[in-house]
C-alpha cells in the first residue's frame, strides 16, 4: 500500500497542475469550464490526466485509488494493464524475419562478390554481372554518394526536396505527442505569430506535389510523343510502381513485424495501436487507397495515395502535352488546373470546413471531419499538382523560346512571388485567435492558400533554372543538398515510425522550449538519416537495379524522336 501511496502523491500533483492548466485556458479562450471540456484542441493532452501505476494483484484500484486519494470525487477508469512478454508474435512478425534475412544474405553475397571480382581479380567493374552485383553494398553506396553533371538537370530541385523534407520532419517533431511538464507554455507558443515558420508547415507536402506534377512533364515533353506514351502507358505505371513500392513495403513490414519488439516504454501504446492498425489495411497501402482508409496503416502516407492517384490521372492531360501543338497543350494544362480550383472550391464552400486544426476551440467532430474530407481528399490537395504539370511545360517553353526577362522585371515578379509565399505562410495565423469566427476566410484559404503556395514555388524553380534566381538559386543548388535530396523518399518514410517508437519509450518528462525541440530534431533525424541511408543501399536500389535490367529505361525514344 505504501507503493500507491507514493504513486498517489504524484498523482495530485498532476491534478494541481491540470488545474491550473484549466483556469489558465479559460482565460485564453474567453470560454467557460464546459465548453473547454467539450472540445478536443491542439493541447488535448494536457485536459486529460493519465497516469500508470502498478498495484499488487489482490488489490481493488476503485476501491484503493480514492481511499489513499482521500476523496470520492475523482472519477477515472481503468484503461489497461501491461506485463512482460505481452507481445504475443504474429505472422508478420516471421513474415519480417525471413524476408530481412534473406535481404542481408543477399547483400553479403553480392558484396563478397564484387569485391573479390573488383579488388581482389582485378577485373574491370563493367564485366560483372549486373545481377549478381545488384545487391552489393559497396557498388550501391558508392553510387549513391556519387554525382555526375546532368545536362538540363533542374539542379535547386535538390535543395527544394531536401529543405522540405527537413521542414515537414520538424514540424511532425513538434506534433509527436512528447510528454512536456510545461504544456501550457507549448499551447500559447503555438498559437502565437512566432510559431508560424513550424504551424504552416503543412503546405511543404504542397511543395512535393508541385516538383512530382513539374517533373512528369519536364522529363518527358519533347522527348516522347503522345503515341509512343500511349503505346508504353503500361511502363509509364509500371516504373511509378517498382520505384515507390519497395520501400513503401519495407516500412509496412518494420511496423507490422519490428518496430513493436525492440523497445517498450510508459507509452508504447500508441506503437501497439500503429502496429495494429497497419496489421488491419497494410493491403490498402500497397494500393495507395489508404486516404480513402480508417483506420490507416502510416499515418503519414497519405501523400503518397493521392500522389499515385495523381500520377495515374496524368496522362489525361499529358497526352496532349506531348502532342507537339502548343496551343492544345497549353489549353489541356489550363483546363486541367481550372477544373480542379473550381471544383475543389465549390467543395469547401459547400462543406464549410474549419481552416486549421490548429485553434484554441475546435470540437472532435469537426477535427475528424476536416481530416477525412478535406485534408486526406484527392479533390482539396490536386491542384499544386496540375500548377507543377504547368510549370513543367512552360521551362520547356521558355528555353525554347529563349525568353529574356529585364533586371527591373526580374526584380518585380520576385517581390511578388515572395509576397505570394509569404501570404500562403501567414493564412492561418488569425485563425489561432479564440475570437476568429469567419466561416468565408477558412473557405477562402482551404481553396487558395496551397495553389498559391504552388505557385510561387513553381516561379521560384522557373526563375533558378533560368538564371534569374541569383543566391536562391547558389544556395539550393549546393552539392550539400544532393545526399538529403536523393534519401528524401526513404526519410519521409521512416522518420514518423521511428519519432513514436522514441517518443513511447521516453519514461520521463521533457521540458518543452523551441530550442530543446530543435535539439531532438537534431538528434533524431541523424537516425532518419542513418536508417534511410541504410535501407536505400539495402533495398531501393538493388530493386531499381533489377527493374532497370528487367525493363530498361522506361519508354525509350524511337529512332525518329532521337
Amino acid at each position: 500500500m505504501e507503493y500507491v501511496k507514493k504513486a498517489v502523491s504524484t498523482i495530485k500533483d498532476e491534478i494541481n497542475l491540470y488545474e491550473k492548466i484549466r483556469k489558465k485556458l479559460e482565460v485564453l479562450n474567453g470560454v467557460g469550464h464546459n465548453e473547454i471540456l467539450r472540445t478536443d484542441p491542439i493541447y488535448a493532452d494536457a485536459l486529460q490526466l493519465t497516469v500508470a501505476i502498478c498495484i499488487p494483484k489482490p488489490c481493488s484500484i476503485r476501491q484503493a485509488l480514492p481511499n489513499v486519494l482521500g476523496t470520492t470525487m475523482i472519477n477515472f477508469e481503468q484503461r489497461f494493464c501491461r506485463f512482460r512478454n505481452d507481445k504475443p508474435w504474429a505472422p508478420g512478425v516471421y513474415v519480417a524475419i525471413v524476408i530481412f534475412s534473406l535481404i542481408g544474405l543477399l547483400a553479403v553475397l553480392s558484396t563478397s562478390y564484387d569485391i573479390w571480382n573488383t579488388f581482389i581479380r582485378k577485373r574491370d567493374p563493367k564485366s560483372l554481372s549486373a545481377i549478381c552485383q545488384s545487391f552489393s553494398v559497396y557498388t550501391n553506396a558508392r553510387r549513391l554518394i556519387t554525382y555526375k553533371p546532368v545536362r538540363g538537370a533542374l539542379e535547386c530541385v535538390d535543395g527544394i526536396r531536401a529543405i522540405s523534407m527537413a521542414w515537414i520532419v520538424i514540424g511532425h517533431t513538434f506534433s509527436s505527442n512528447l510528454p512536456f511538464i510545461n504544456n501550457l507554455d507549448l499551447f500559447e507558443w503555438v498559437l502565437a505569430f512566432r510559431s508560424i515558420w513550424v504551424t504552416a508547415g503543412q503546405i511543404g507536402v504542397d511543395t512535393f506535389f508541385v516538383l512530382s506534377g513539374l517533373l512528369i512533364v519536364y522529363t518527358t515533353v519533347g522527348k516522347i510523343s503522345s503515341m509512343k506514351l500511349l503505346k508504353n502507358l503500361h511502363l509509364f505505371y509500371l516504373n511509378r510502381l517498382l520505384r515507390m513500392f519497395p520501400l513503401l513495403a519495407t516500412t509496412i513490414l518494420l511496423q507490422v513485424g519490428v518496430l513493436h519488439y525492440i523497445h517498450d516504454g510508459p507509452v508504447w501504446g500508441i506503437v501497439a495501436a500503429m502496429t495494429e492498425e497497419c496489421r488491419i489495411t497494410w493491403w490498402a497501402t500497397l494500393i495507395y487507397v489508404q486516404n480513402f482508409m480508417q483506420p490507416m496503416c502510416l499515418a503519414h502516407s497519405w501523400y503518397l495515395a493521392i500522389d499515385m492517384q495523381l500520377h495515374i490521372l496524368s496522362p489525361l492531360i499529358l497526352f496532349w502535352v506531348l502532342s507537339g501543338k502548343r496551343k492544345v497543350a497549353w489549353s489541356a494544362l489550363i483546363a486541367a488546373l481550372l477544373i480542379s480550383i473550381t471544383a475543389s472550391s465549390i467543395y469547401n464552400f459547400l462543406n464549410n470546413f474549419t481552416g486549421t486544426t490548429i485553434q484554441p476551440i475546435l470540437s472532435l467532430e469537426e477535427n475528424i471531419r476536416y481530416m477525412r474530407y478535406y485534408y486526406l481528399n484527392t479533390l482539396t490537395r490536386c491542384s499544386p499538382f496540375f500548377i507543377g504539370m504547368c510549370f513543367g511545360y512552360l521551362i520547356h517553353f521558355w528555353r525554347e523560346k529563349n525568353i529574356q526577362l529585364s533586371r527591373i522585371m526580374n526584380y518585380v515578379l520576385w517581390i511578388v512571388n515572395l509576397g505570394v509565399l509569404w501570404l500562403a505562410l501567414y493564412a492561418i495565423t488569425p485563425m489561432k485567435n479564440a475570437d476568429f469566427h469567419n466561416q468565408t476566410y477558412d473557405n477562402f484559404v482551404n481553396s487558395f492558400m496551397r495553389p498559391a503556395w504552388a505557385l510561387g514555388i513553381g516561379w521560384l524553380i522557373l526563375a533558378c533554372a533560368e538564371g534569374y534566381g541569383g543566391p536562391i538559386n547558389w544556395l539550393l543548388s549546393l552539392r550539400m543538398w544532393k545526399l538529403p535530396s536523393r534519401l528524401s523518399y526513404a526519410i519521409y518514410l521512416f522518420h514518423f515510425p521511428i519519432q513514436y517508437v522514441i517518443s513511447g519509450a521516453i519514461s520521463q518528462h521533457l521540458y518543452f522550449s523551441v530550442l530543446n525541440v530543435v535539439y531532438m530534431f537534431c538528434g533524431r533525424f541523424v537516425i532518419y538519416f542513418i536508417v534511410s541511408f541504410v535501407f536505400t543501399i539495402l533495398v531501393d536500389s538493388p530493386c531499381a537495379n533489377i527493374v532497370k535490367i528487367v525493363l530498361g529505361s522506361g519508354i525509350k525514344k524511337s529512332d525518329k524522336e532521337q
